[in-house]
């Protein structure tokens, strides 16, 4: 991943990653959360218009980047075309996956610490 596209998902993600509850609450903020769009028979996803289309656009090029040249993508991708997926729903799957695999990075990035439980002290059950 080049620094344009880490940095815009750093500005994303915000001063305080450990904020983000989940990787679904970092999916929907970059707009990759996938929404019912489903007609008859036909079950499929969509992915949500909300969100930061630069971020989403950031995670597009590294989708695409992936499809191109990583060979596992590039496996994924022929299975779930086999499996009657078009190129538009294999992409937002990757999009979802990418950002689930990049927030722990994000968060370790982070200079905050995340937040701890205190220990209770004896005085607690008084």
């Amino acid at each position: 991943m080049g620094t344009e596209v880490a940095g815009q998902l750093l500005i994303t993600a915000g001063d305080n990653p450990q904020r983000l509850r989940s990787e679904a609450a970092f999916a929907a903020r970059c707009g990759v959360s996938p929404l019912p769009a489903s007609l008859g028979r036909i079950d499929r996803h969509r992915l949500s218009r909300g969100g930061e289309r630069a971020a989403n656009s950031a995670l597009y090029t590294v989708v695409m980047v992936r499809m191109r040249y990583d060979q596992r993508t590039r496996d994924y991708v022929a299975r779930r075309s086999q499996q009657g997926l078009s190129k538009r729903e294999i992409m937002r799957c990757l999009k979802r996956y990418v950002a689930r695999e990049l927030l722990p990075l994000i968060r370790d990035a982070s200079p905050h610490p995340p937040p701890t439980t205190h220990p209770r002290s004896p005085l607690d059950d008084l």
